[in-house]
């Protein structure tokens, strides 16, 4: 279970990752925030974010289009 849940459900790029890097920034090193959402461009969004950052992409799985994202704050 993460730290922390980011609903973001209805919003699209870019919103989605500068609403989690919001988040992020204010959570301590080690946390885990959940992030929900339904922009199918998140996957690629929130994979490029990571690798980006050094946050780590802990989770990440789709289901009837709803996109779900674990990321432990690493930086």
């Amino acid at each position: 279970m993460a730290d922390q849940v980011l609903d973001v459900k209805g919003l699209n790029c870019p919103l989605p990752i500068l609403r989690a890097k919001k988040t992020l920034k204010d959570m301590d090193m080690g946390a885990t925030l959940e992030v929900l959402a339904t922009d199918p461009g998140a996957v690629k969004d929130f994979e490029a974010f990571c690798r980006t950052t050094g946050n780590e992409l802990v989770e990440s799985d789709a289901g009837e289009g709803l996109y779900r994202f674990v990321i432990k704050r690493m930086s």
